[in-house]
């Protein structure tokens, strides 16, 4: 059965369901006919929660930490609610006199409407006219929009029926009882769908027009008001000019009729064209501005962090729909200066066309939140050439890892863990031990250039430079393997394993996590960073030392209102101290000594990095990592005020060692980031370690 025979059916039971009250009205006076009598024929209902709170999907907007630059949205329906005193009186007026002329005198049903509409309706042969009014109208919609429903349930507010309209008007006298005209009005203007995808007037004017609902002119409040009607048919973006422009004059000319539009307006209103400026909203990380391409990394991390947060929702599917449906306002920590910033010195790593990645991320300490994430990438779904996953074009996430991506080894930047765990175990930082070229430790191990006899023994990269008497400022500094690897033989390899895990780092890899939780007191190797970890997690570790032991959670944002404008708790910091004050900046003491600074007590005797500081011309920690082979190299290096992590590897191939000449860009890219990030920011020291931690051993020291 085609559409116009259910009208013509729909027509027939709804003049059956009303005749009695038709009949019924004949015998009163025409003032109650009209007027509130009405009601008295029909019952009231009790009205859905849906219409008592009117919670319409809306889109949530994710912006930069300016509070201002979009960085996209996300929406099953483009929408957001504006209040009735922010849409031009002219648009109100037009979509009365499109919808419901009468909608201010009637009571939610219009009875001199609908016995018009059927009277015509019958006589012609056809359905041509309605009798909706604009309350039954917003009765529809917010039944058809209600999360609380089935999708049966919602389907039925729509279906071609008696009952169905019969209970729209129970509805609708209902919530005339409780609702003013104008409440009304604006549940409309927000609810009603206007084509193109825009949902509610505000979503409208921008699609359109790219205006404001309070900035609508005659001619553009007409064309909207006439597009409600039938919006899909009468779209002009998608190519229905001319049915766009018949519904425009015919609303023109029922504000002329009614009195809200001067005869000459309209008339020079109709001779306009349509002259739209469309413009879309962007829905999801693939939908960041196309000049920052760069923004969707951390767009997408975004996503992964909200999916886990329990505050959202009880599963990561309530969570989304919250995302999607809840009109949320999201100012994520992203800026876009330091994110500028931070793609440029990345592509000056490794360009776009190298297949070898620089994944970068810059956090604050003390805060957790995540300025930057850059890498060398599209943040594309586009196809890449035969055997590559994520070479040029990816959506896996290189930075901060998850979706299957476990990381990349960040060899010695994991000594930090060692030098943390003996620190807090009672040894000072003058803790010495004469460094061979190789250390035979109590470690076992299979075969490999790293066993001696069945047993771990790593070596020193550079004995010349490295060997001898060391302590924990030199051995940092020159990164000696064989006084680490004594170190944490001394200390317990579970300590180690402990400590990194403390601080943030998440063993993604199934082996690595199967070692540490089976087999930490035994894993030597950890303490020469052989696992899996990413530039989030590794400038998270290093923060908490440049926060005085204050661990943050990694976060994407600093604040989130709800539609109703609350501030919601979870944008806020998830902070703790995992370690003792004095431990920390112990560790920060010696972590000067890679990158060419100097200590307080000047123990600092060589870096591997010794041109970091220098260029930079402000206190600075840090350290550098190579992983066997330079298969990768890392690089990660803090302030009081900041931390940038950056490991160069090729994702799709482990195999393809980057060689040790790309610490040099690594070195120049980080040293330009931090200069520029903290341009405006004052000259912050670190606070110098005690005497006690510093040379005297004594008890175990922990976080309280």
């Amino acid at each position: 059965m085609n559409r116009a025979h259910l009208d013509k059916l729909f027509t027939v039971l709804l003049a059956g369901v009303l005749a009695g009250l038709v009949l019924a009205a004949a015998a009163l006076p025409i003032a109650l006919v009209f007027g509130r009598g009405f009601t008295g024929l029909m019952p009231y209902a009790e009205l859905p929660e849906a219409m008592r709170t009117s919670q319409p999907a809306q889109r949530s907007n994710l912006y930069a930490n300016d509070g201002r630059t979009l960085i996209t949205s996300f929406y099953v329906e483009d929408r957001v609610d504006v209040p009735v005193s922010e849409v031009a009186p002219v648009m109100r007026q037009a979509i009365v006199a499109a919808e419901d002329v009468r909608f201010y005198q009637h009571h939610g049903v219009d009875i001199r409407g609908v016995l018009r509409a059927l009277t015509v309706n019958q006589r012609g042969g056809e359905t041509r006219q309605g009798a909706s009014t604009l309350t039954m109208q917003y009765v529809r919609n917010a039944l058809a929009s209600d999360p609380q429903l089935t999708e049966e349930e919602r389907a039925k507010a729509t279906e071609i029926s008696a009952s169905r309209k019969i209970r729209e008007m129970r509805y609708a006298l209902s919530l005339e009882r409780e609702l003013s005209k104008d409440e009304i009005l604006s549940r409309y203007l927000n609810i009603a769908y206007f084509g193109a995808g825009a949902y509610g007037v505000a979503a409208a004017s921008k699609r359109y027009f790219s205006t404001t609902p309070a900035r609508l002119t005659l001619p553009q409040a007409a064309l909207l008001a006439g597009l409600v009607r039938s919006p899909n048919s009468d779209d002009p973006i998608n190519g229905n000019a001319d049915a766009a422009l018949t519904r425009r004059a015919y609303v023109l000319d029922r504000l002329v009729e009614t009195g809200q539009a001067d005869a000459a307006d309209a008339a020079r209103a109709k001779t306009e064209g349509l002259n739209l400026r469309p413009s879309a909203t962007p829905n999801d990380c693939a939908a960041v501005p196309a000049d920052h391409n760069d923004w969707g990394f951390f767009c997408d991390w975004f996503t992964q962090w909200w999916d886990g947060q329990s505050a959202f929702g009880n599963s990561p599917e309530e969570r989304q729909r919250m995302l999607r449906r809840g009109g949320l306002s999201i100012v994520s920590s992203l800026d876009p200066d330091v994110q500028s910033k931070t793609i440029e010195q990345v592509l000056g790593i490794y360009a776009l066309t190298n297949e070898r990645a620089a994944p970068t991320a810059v956090v604050q300490p003390g805060t957790g939140r995540v300025l930057a994430m850059a890498v060398n990438r599209n943040y594309s779904v586009a196809a890449n050439p035969k055997g590559q996953q994520n070479y040029p074009n990816t959506v896996n996430q290189l930075i901060a890892g998850g979706g299957g991506i476990v990381g990349y080894q960040a060899g010695s930047t994991f000594k930090l863990f060692a030098m943390l765990a003996a620190l807090e175990s009672g040894l000072p930082l003058d803790t010495q031990f004469n460094a061979p070229a190789v250390f035979v430790t109590n470690y076992a191990t299979g075969a490999g250039p790293a066993s001696c006899g069945g047993r771990w023994c790593p070596e020193n990269a550079s004995p010349s430079w490295m060997d001898g008497p060391r302590t924990m400022w030199s051995a940092f500094g020159r990164s000696v393997n064989t006084y680490f690897a004594w170190l944490t033989q001394r200390v317990g390899a579970d300590r180690v394993v402990e400590m990194a895990e403390r601080l943030g780092i998440v063993l993604r890899s199934p082996d690595d996590a199967r070692l540490a939780h089976e087999g930490a007191r035994s894993w030597g190797p950890f303490t020469l960073g052989v696992v899996d970890t990413t530039p989030l997690d590794l400038a998270g570790a290093y923060a908490t030392v440049a926060a005085e032991g204050v661990w943050c959670r990694p976060t994407p944002v600093t604040s989130i209102t709800d539609s109703s404008g609350r501030k919601i708790a979870a944008g806020s910091p998830d902070c703790r101290q995992v370690l003792d004050t004095d431990v920390a900046r112990a560790a920060a003491d010696a972590a000067r000594c890679p990158v060419g600074d100097q200590s307080m007590y000047r123990r600092c005797d060589g870096g591997t990095a010794e041109d970091l500081q220098p260029g930079l011309r402000r206190p600075l920690a840090g350290k550098t990592g190579s992983s066997d082979g330079n298969a990768t190299e890392t690089l990660v290096a803090f302030t009081p005020q900041l931390t940038v992590a950056t490991i160069a590897a090729n994702p799709d191939n482990p195999q393809d060692a980057v060689g040790g000449g790309v610490q040099a860009r690594q070195i120049t890219a980080v040293g330009r980031l931090l200069a520029y990030a903290l341009r405006d920011q004052p000259v912050l020291d670190f606070v110098p370690p005690s005497q006690t931690v510093a040379f005297d051993r004594t008890a175990p020291r922990t976080a309280d």
